[in-house]
């Protein structure tokens, strides 16, 4: 069995859209997700984003906390899903 990570990013949004702050995970380090699931929202200075899991797995790390700015691109979390 074989283990491969995948990063979440903060993907681009808009035009103008450099930035934007975590505001609320909706799963914690340990938990399953599904691909297509939201992981996070982030704020940004026109909108709520969501940004959902790009692969089903295990959460196994949580790179920027509720509260912190993060730029477009910038990993947020890592998936780990197992192949056999």
């Amino acid at each position: 069995m074989s283990t491969r990570t995948t990063k979440v990013n903060f993907p681009k949004s808009g035009m103008g859209i450099e930035e934007g702050t975590v505001i609320r995970w909706l799963k914690v380090t340990g938990d399953q997700v599904q691909e297509g699931e939201v992981l996070v929202e982030i704020e940004t200075a026109k909108a709520l984003q969501e940004v959902q899991a790009p692969v089903s797995g295990t959460l196994v790390e949580i790179l920027l906390a509720e509260g912190e700015t993060a730029s477009v691109n910038t990993a947020l979390a890592v998936i780990e899903d197992s192949h056999a």
